[in-house]
Formats: structure tokens, sequence, C-alpha cells
């Protein structure tokens, strides 16, 4: 299933599931009241919610609750998550940005999966847009995928810790490279280089529509990245070292998490200006148009303006 966010022509915003028919269902309205009117009191009681939601799919139009996408807006799907943490998983990407940086990989990466916490008050959507911060001059977008928590659990295997994944979505992790590096030579960081926007959607697909891709350590899914319509990133989330797995064990090693918190898998190898370099593409600019698409996942556009 797909879960959605989306707002009405009467301005009320529903969580929903999106149909490959292109309907959508206020899964509050389809059921009377049953399944909440948003995404984190569904992600509550998941396990029980996702039952009562499968006998919504046969819903056609003319049924009660049900929606062509042309009447509604798309928001972010999880548009107010609990937390957000952004691993660093790919190694490809981490290799890159380091050489661009004039830097050796390390070899803490290789025993022990990374990450910092991002501002979970700043989540975009599809087709929201994007300002560019007023004193930054090196804007960049970041190609990642994240798994959305739907279980709470504390010091989580990693065999587990399927158990604790709700579902999937597209994730892009804007970043001020500038503000970033410049933060990051005190020792701490990234803070101000990522706290103006990350966006995520269009959907959330649930862990069961993923699991007949499954390669290594990820999946098989085609990621690609376009700026005004231009082909600059392409990879594949299959080449990741660290699994959803691995980065949850890590994440609630002494900590509980709950449902309703992001986690992302950082940057896929070329996922990135800075990765690819200003050879390839300039940093962005307000006017321009910034596309990812995912197998599975769907696309997740966006476009900067000046703040």
């Amino acid at each position: 299933m797909r879960f959605i966010t989306f707002e009405k022509s009467n301005r009320t915003v529903r969580s929903g599931i999106l149909l490959e028919s292109d309907l959508v269902i206020d899964i509050d309205e389809a059921t009377n009241g049953k399944l909440p009117g948003n995404m984190i009191d569904f992600l509550e009681k998941s396990d029980s919610n996702l039952k009562i939601a499968q006998d919504l799919l046969q819903l056609s139009i003319g049924d009660k609750g049900v929606y062509s996408l042309n009447e509604i807006t798309l928001l972010a799907p999880l548009p107010q998550p609990k937390s957000f943490r952004d691993f660093y998983a790919f190694e490809q990407h981490v290799k890159s940005a380091r050489e661009n940086r004039g830097l050796e990989m390390i070899p803490e990466w290789y025993q022990i999966p990374v990450f910092y916490f991002s501002n979970h008050l700043a989540i975009k959507g599809p087709e929201d847009t994007i300002s560019k911060p007023v004193d930054c001059n090196w804007l960049d977008y970041e190609l990642e995928v994240a798994c959305i928590i739907g279980k709470q659990g504390r010091n989580i295997a990693a065999v587990e810790a399927e158990d604790y994944i709700f579902g999937y979505c597209i994730l892009n992790d804007w970043s001020a490279r500038d503000l970033q590096r410049q933060e990051m030579k005190v020792g701490l960081g990234p803070a101000k280089g990522k706290d103006f926007a990350t966006s995520i959607g269009p959907w959330i697909i649930t862990k069961d529509e993923m699991d007949p891709l499954r390669s290594g350590k990820g999946f098989d899914i085609s990621m690609k990245a376009r700026i005004n319509g231009v082909l600059l990133s392409e990879g594949n989330m299959k080449e990741i070292y660290y699994s959803f797995g691995e980065m949850i064990e890590r994440a609630s090693a002494g900590v509980t998490l709950y449902p309703g918190e992001i986690i992302g898998s950082g940057t896929v190898g070329t996922g990135c200006i800075l990765e690819l370099g200003t050879e390839a593409h300039r940093w962005l600019q307000p006017g321009d148009e910034v596309e990812l698409e995912i197998d599975k996942l769907g696309v997740l556009k966006n476009t900067i303006i000046k703040d």
C-alpha cells in the first residue's frame, strides 16, 4: 500500500491510501473514523490499522471517502515526524565526498553506522518550494531512501529490525555545503548546513511491497536525480553498505524508538553535487527544479526559491 497525506479542496488535511488507479482514499472518512485522519496516529497502532486498511483497497470512485488524484494536493506523507536521524551508509558517497575535500577514508566508518539528527520540524513534501538560505552559496540536493518506524522498540537487534519498519519513501536531505563546511571545522555538526529543509514523499510504501526487490543489504531499485530535466545522479540502493536493520540497531542502542520516527539512508553514490563536483553542475540556484526518482517510491520534485 502507498500511504499519503493530502489536502482536500476545503483545506482539510487527511491521511490516505493512493491506489494504482490514481484514486485517493480518505481512510478516516471511508471507515467512519475507525482509522485516524493523520499518519502519526495511524502509525501508533500500525499493525492493527493495516489490517483494517486492507479492506479499503476494493473501493472505487463513487464510494464514500474516494477521490481522484487531481481533486487533492499531495503533502509530505509524514508532515511532522517525531524525529529524523540521517545515516551515512553508502560507501561510494562517503569516499568520493571525502576525496573532494582532500580527506582519506577513515577505518571507523567501517566499524559502526553513524548518523546525525536533523530538523524534523522542517519537512517539505512533493512540489513544495525550498527556500535557499540567505547566507548560502553552495546549495545541494541529496538522493536518499528513508524508512519510517512503525513500532516502539529499544535495543533492537538488526535481525529483528524488520518488525519495526512500517515502510519507505524518497528523502532529499537539502544541504548548505558552505555553512556545513564552516561549522564542521569546529568539530561539531552538521547543523545549520542541514536544518532549513528536508523533503520526503510523494508516498510511503509499506515494507511488504518492497520485499520482492531485496538485494544485498538493500533493494534492487534504481535511484536518479535530475536538475531542470537533466539526469545528473544515478545509482542503486542495493549498493548500500549498512542495512536499515543495522542502522536501527545502532539508533535504538540504549534508546527507545517510537512510531513516526524517520531514518535516512544517507546519499547514494553520485547522489549530490558535492560528490560529482561543480564541473558536473553548479550549486543550486533559485528557479532550479530538482527531481528525485526511485523505483517503487515515485518521483519527488521541488523548486528552489529565494528566501
